[in-house]
């Protein structure tokens, strides 16, 4: 069977998992209960044996499309054909995490007598349990050990091996439905009341509506920010504050690779970069929520003071790796791997990413606890003493650690928001001494990482190689963005990684000093609105700075003019301001 494009899948959420709905109607990607349990859907890994939820029309030549129903997660999947339009819908009900959770779907038909096919089938604990199948009163239920699943249909089901099937035809405006959830024998649920779907339908779309309405941006790409911002909050635990890098595991950076991690997890730089992401849109509650989590993971610091760079989404810390031979990947990109141990990698960034969330969620958001002040201090202090060690930095590299500039940066950024915060809050703290550290820091990058020939800073201590993380520098106030050096950096990142708008992480043997297969890998496309971002920052300061020799020329011929009792007036004159992003 071939292989669906990754990129034509919706996703759709409860806060507390996702399922990835493929063009073509199906499920092919869903982990129960939570974002980071095994799979019971994943045909996305292995089309023969991980397991699929399929609704969809039976129509020759039919055109797919898909489209969410406006500033909600409800998923559309349109079929247009000849013999008829047919539509089916998506959507995860919001629920307390002891009510469960649903996966509802609805199929229509819009123009014409559609023909409709079902088929259920589960492929628990990540494919390697075997399960039966059982007949209910309205439906089927599979079960796998202490696992089962309820599937309620508006239509006849009937069994097929392991799977439940259904097959019927709708003419226009006539619909069906099909409800799977968690739950166990003899449970009453919502979903055996006869008007759940609609109600169901009504709520979800209220709650995101409701959500979606509390943002603070009101500018022309209201609609791409609202979008990304339900993303964001579909990769939240509404039921723990903690946010995931992921939903998936396995999918391939490059087919036929290696490299397909499993990013279930809540990394420290991802999660404080969605929490500033929110926290611009005017989500507070979720940076709350986030805040409380990063506190108890503060709690838990290693005994020398320090964090690791992820955790489970309930916070506990071995994520050990392991594979899944019996899947044989995304057209075939093996081996399928589940934990991550990166999590005993050393990445210096994260105390960076980490400090400035806190000190923009206490500047923006509430003040932060003298409890969780207390940890920072531990975690700061540890960073004092270690921020010349080497480590992988944000790129995870396993090749070897090396002192990366990006880590280096981001250090001073954490010390520097930390002596920030104790001096706005007058908290107890080693403040001269981080000062210290903060400007040694400072001088170490400037010194050691500026390469005169290229007249740019370097991916690392000892290389010419350039890295498109550079481009943080300016954004985090460690340098100007109108400097010469940066400017010279962002000129020459322009002229070596910046493709067609996008921007690569970094080039292949330039100068690195570890050329392995594992670094050859890491060199894909990062994300290029840092770059624009940076690029706006220089043209505003240039602007700003042209306009204000301009205003000052207007002013001083006036003003002679004047003197010589010229009638000339003195128009008023304009200033641009420089906006930064903070």
């Amino acid at each position: 069977m071939s292989y669906p494009a990754i990129e034509n899948h919706g996703v759709i959420g409860d806060l507390s998992t996702v399922a990835l709905v493929g063009t073509d109607g199906s499920i092919d990607f869903m982990c129960l209960p939570e974002f980071d349990s095994p799979s019971v859907f994943a045909a996305l890994l292995d089309q023969r044996c991980g397991g699929r939820f399929q609704l969809a029309p039976v129509l020759e030549g039919a055109r797919e499309k898909q489209l969410y129903l406006p500033d909600t997660s409800i998923l559309l999947s349109r079929f247009l054909a000849e013999g008829g339009v047919a539509e089916v819908s998506d959507f995860m009900p919001i629920e307390s995490a002891s009510g469960g959770h649903r996966v509802v779907r609805r199929a229509k038909t819009v123009r014409g007598e559609v023909r409709f096919r079902m088929v259920c089938q589960p492929g628990f604990d990540y494919a390697r349990a075997t399960h039966t199948v059982e007949r209910t009163t309205d439906g089927v239920r599979f079960v796998a050990g202490a696992m089962s699943l309820r599937l309620r249909a508006s239509v006849p089901l009937r069994q097929e091996g392991g799977a439940a099937v259904a097959e019927f035809t709708l003419r226009a405006d006539e619909s069906a439905w099909f409800v799977l959830e968690q739950g166990p024998a003899g449970e009453d649920t919502p979903s055996a009341k006869p008007d759940y779907v609609a109600e169901a339908f009504k709520e979800t779309a209220a709650f995101w509506r409701l959500w979606v309405g509390r943002s603070s941006y009101r500018g022309r790409w209201r609609e791409m920010v609202s979008r990304s911002a339900i993303t964001l909050k579909l990769l939240t635990s509404r039921e723990r504050g903690s946010i995931v890098a992921s939903p998936t595991f396995g999918l391939p950076e490059r087919l036929g690779g290696e490299r397909n991690w499993d990013y279930r997890y809540t990394w420290i730089r991802d999660a404080s970069f969605t929490l500033y992401g929110l926290m611009r849109l005017g989500y507070t509650e979720e940076a709350g929520a986030f805040m409380r989590w990063v506190e108890a993971r503060c709690e838990e610091l290693e005994p020398d003071g320090a964090l690791q760079i992820m955790y489970g989404i309930d916070g506990r810390h071995e994520l050990g790796e392991q594979t899944l031979p019996h899947l044989e990947g995304y057209m075939g990109s093996a081996p399928v791997r589940v934990g991550n141990a990166a999590y005993g990698h050393l990445q210096l960034d994260i105390y960076g990413e980490l400090m400035d969330a806190i000190y923009l969620y206490d500047k923006y958001g509430e003040p932060i606890s003298y409890d969780l002040w207390r940890n920072i201090v531990r975690f700061i202090d540890w960073l004092c003493r270690h921020w010349r060690d080497p480590d992988e930095s944000i790129w995870e590299v396993r090749g070897g650690r090396r002192e990366f500039l990006y880590s280096r940066v981001l250090c001073w950024a954490a010390i520097d928001r930390a002596v920030r915060l104790a001096q706005k809050r007058s908290f107890p703290a080693p403040v001269v001494r981080w000062h210290d550290v903060r400007d040694e820091i400072h001088q170490d990058i400037f010194t050691h990482f500026w390469d005169p020939r290229r007249k740019a800073f370097a991916q690392s201590k000892g290389s010419t190689a350039l890295d498109a993380s550079a481009l943080l520098m300016p954004l985090i106030r460690f340098v100007s963005p109108s400097d010469a050096r940066w400017v010279s950096t962002l000129r020459a990142i322009e002229r070596e990684l910046v493709s067609d708008s996008l921007v690569y992480r970094y080039r292949l043997g330039d100068g690195s000093p570890t050329a392995s297969p594992v670094t050859r890998e890491r060199s894909a496309c990062a994300p290029s609105g840092t770059w624009s971002a940076c690029r706006v920052k220089a043209t505003s300061i240039k602007r700003a700075s042209t306009s204000r020799r301009c205003s000052a020329t207007r002013i001083t011929s006036a003003s002679t003019a004047s003197s010589s009792g010229s009638a000339a007036s003195t128009s008023a004159t304009s200033r641009r301001r420089s906006r930064t992003s903070r």
